[in-house]
């Protein structure tokens, strides 16, 4: 065997080699995504056609959960619940965000405190969050009715009224996501090159000009990614209905995955709320699908 043939050959012996240990090293990773995400999305979708009794027993039941699906007035109300959650948690939620991130992106004093401060919620238990602003919403000795009282005001049952219950959880939820969607911003400002403003300077344009013909542009592709984490995010709310909202305002105020929660382990009937799991699915890759064709008009790419 010749030199060159003799080193190809090893060459391509070190390849190999190279790829089997990148597959074991992949392997344990693989494995869990197989097990925790992969065949669960199977397995819901097969349950989805079941019926389910005592004990774990289920029958096959064909299509007759989704049947169910079109005449539940609890389903429309999640529905109606959970899309007047997005229409407002996510266009506030990131036009705030951006504000902040475009405000922490200045050379200012203390700026690591504020953004530490900013990204406090982000690392903090969804439970403890909820914890807190139910008691601040608390009617009888929480913060915010103590505070407008002192000014002659009434203050609502925030979280006991119907008409006050889900937009007090939407303010949490703006609240919280500002930290998270901040710090993703933040990276794509800083990304954007110095060039550009110098030379807008020279030119004259002022802050504004630069923020909206220069910052917003550059930042579409953050900005774009940030929209679609949050939306999914959305759509899948359940923790904080599900910590500061009570039974009594329940119905008005629960989500889609609150419904499923409730069907799934409260009412043993999983099979249904399988069927409510693949229609939430196949909302969010619809919706996502949407957003990735439509990010052709408005994302500018450098």
């Amino acid at each position: 065997m010749s030199t060159a043939a003799h080193k190809k050959t090893k060459i391509g012996r070190m390849r190999r080699t190279d790829m089997m240990w990148g597959y074991i090293m992949i392997a344990p990773l693989m494995l869990g995504l197989l097990v925790f995400y992969v065949w669960p999305v199977f397995q819901t979708f097969f349950f989805s056609f079941t019926e389910w009794g005592a004990f774990g027993k289920y029958k096959w039941s064909g299509i007759d959960n989704y049947e169910k699906l079109l005449t539940d007035p609890n389903l429309l109300k999640a529905f109606r619940n959970t899309l007047i959650y997005i229409i407002f948690t996510v266009p506030v939620g990131i036009f705030i965000s951006i504000l902040v991130a475009v405000l922490l992106n200045q050379r200012i004093r203390g700026l690591t405190l504020y953004r530490t401060l900013y990204f406090l919620p982000v690392v903090t238990m969804p439970a403890a969050v909820a914890m807190v602003w139910k008691w601040l919403y608390n009617a009888d000795y929480g913060l915010l009715n103590f505070g407008l009282s002192k000014i002659g005001i009434q203050g609502p049952q925030w979280l006991t009224d119907p008409k006050f219950a889900l937009y007090s959880v939407i303010i949490v939820a703006i609240w919280s996501s500002i930290g998270h969607n901040m710090i993703i911003l933040l990276s794509g400002l800083q990304g954007i090159s110095s060039s550009y403003y110098e030379a807008a300077s020279i030119d004259g344009a002022g802050t504004m000009y630069q923020f909206f013909r220069i910052t917003l542009p550059l930042l579409t592709p953050t900005i774009f990614f940030v929209s679609v984490i949050s939306l999914i995010g959305a759509f899948q709310v359940f923790d904080l209905i599900f910590m500061m909202v009570g039974n009594i305002v329940i119905d008005s105020t629960q989500s889609i995955v609150y419904l499923f929660y409730k069907y799934a382990f409260m009412q043993n009937m999983k099979g249904y709320a399988s069927a409510i799991a693949v229609i939430l699915f196949l909302i969010i890759m619809g919706v996502t699908y949407v957003q990735m064709k439509l990010q052709k008009r408005w994302v500018h790419y450098e």
